[in-house]
């Protein structure tokens, strides 16, 4: 009788994973996706979560153009804000990764599709989990080719991405006090602007880590709004600009698991 239950236990394990049941969010409610990496998976890998394969990425955005949503820049969305269209959809990308050049712009510009890019500025040669977990040292993330300044130039000609800040070094801000935090944010901003001549107006939170008061500290330091690591949507008529929630896709999830995620503005039961 036991292989009675195997059904019953997939139904539940699907129903848990991926909340299919929730009600879907209206399309008048914009969504801001969260993206590392446009690349293959590498078998055993720590992170190949952070990696949506290019084909996967592409499915992504057929879908999204085939149904009608609209991607925004994150500074189009917030200025569009008293009249946003429906269906609007901010693609983000965090950290500077090279394949953000080599495998994401091209179907950017494949699908006429636009996003938002925050840079880590000292992005070379760094181990950033480790500053999230101990545990996470061995050089994966490291070892990931990052987007040289001349390749962040090639991104900005496109058109198509826009530039925010994602500080210095990739510190987590729990271990930091506020003049470390500041330094980290106004100090990115300046040398960012700088370096490539564009206005920095938004700021991603280094693992989505930041205390009461942090988002204080990034409106002191010239930015008109920050985004998050937490899952869902924004009420835009209420919510802090400083504190924009996002839904991650994950490089472990097939096509359906993101329609999902697009209808109920997050993934799974808690996730």
């Amino acid at each position: 009788m036991n292989w009675l239950l195997l059904p019953v236990l997939g139904v539940l394990w699907f129903s848990w994973r991926y909340a299919w049941w929730r009600p879907p969010i209206s399309t008048r409610v914009p969504r801001i996706l969260m993206y590392h990496m446009v690349a293959p998976h590498r078998p055993g890998a720590r992170f190949n979560g952070l990696r949506v394969t290019p084909r996967r990425f592409e499915q992504q955005l057929a879908w999204l153009v085939r149904n009608g949503w609209t991607t925004l820049t994150l500074s189009e969305l917030l200025k569009s804000e008293e009249a946003i269209p429906e269906k609007a959809v901010v693609l983000t990308f965090d950290d500077g990764f090279a394949d953000n050049l080599h495998r994401a712009l091209p179907l950017l510009e494949k699908y006429n599709c636009k996003a938002t890019l925050y840079l880590v500025v000292d992005r070379q040669d760094r181990e950033w989990s480790t500053a999230k977990k101990a545990h996470h040292e061995g050089g994966e993330l490291k070892n990931e080719a990052k987007l040289s300044d001349e390749e962040v130039r090639q991104m900005l000609r496109s058109g198509r991405v826009e530039l925010g800040s994602h500080t210095l070094t990739h510190p987590n801000f729990l271990n930091l006090g506020d003049e470390e935090k500041l330094v980290e944010l106004t100090e990115s901003k300046r040398l960012l602007e700088e370096k490539f001549g564009v206005s920095v107006e938004s700021f991603a939170y280094p693992f989505g880590y930041y205390r009461a008061g942090d988002d204080k500290l990034v409106e002191q330091a010239g930015y008109s709004s920050a985004v998050t690591t937490e899952s869902g949507l924004n009420d835009f008529s209420g919510c802090s600009r400083f504190l924009l929630k996002r839904i991650k896709i994950s490089g472990k999830d097939n096509l359906l698991a993101f329609i999902l995620r697009m209808r109920g503005g997050r993934r799974g039961w808690n996730k």
